[in-house]
């Protein structure tokens, strides 16, 4: 029994150390690039996968299965894989995420199904900045 305590302190302090609340898989090691310069230099950045950093400006408000990522006035629209994790829906602050950056065409259908889940009323563009992700962490 006594081994319970001193394993929760490590996952406590685990969290801590990587700066904060982990939602999917752990974040590997390695650069963190702010999301306006990933945007700003797509073709270096997109289509592996990479830690990408910014605030959190708006979460699905139907599940918390999306979640906009802003730096510097650019934007990138989080998917968490294919609803393989959620985060809560009232989440704010910044976000260290992993994933793979693409540029997504979306359908009418799409923009309206996207637009409809903004808690802000935002409308979704028809083309948008889309990462990815397998793991996120929110700063606490």
């Amino acid at each position: 029994m006594r081994l319970l305590p001193i394993l929760v302190l490590s996952v406590c302090a685990a969290v801590a150390h990587a700066g904060g609340t982990p939602h999917g898989k752990p974040l590997p090691a390695g650069e963190t690039v702010p999301v306006s310069q990933a945007i700003a230099e797509f073709d270096a950045h997109a289509g592996a996968p990479k830690r990408f950093s910014g605030r959190i400006t708006e979460v699905c408000r139907a599940k918390g299965c999306w979640m906009m990522l802003e730096d510097d006035g650019r934007s990138a629209r989080v998917m968490f894989g294919k609803h393989d994790f959620y985060i809560p829906k009232d989440t704010t602050g910044s976000a260290v995420v992993h994933g793979v950056l693409t540029r997504k065409e979306l359908t009418p259908e799409q923009v309206e199904h996207l637009s409809g889940d903004s808690g802000k009323g935002i409308a979704a563009e028809p083309v948008e900045y889309r990462i990815t992700a397998d793991g996120v962490e929110i700063a606490s």
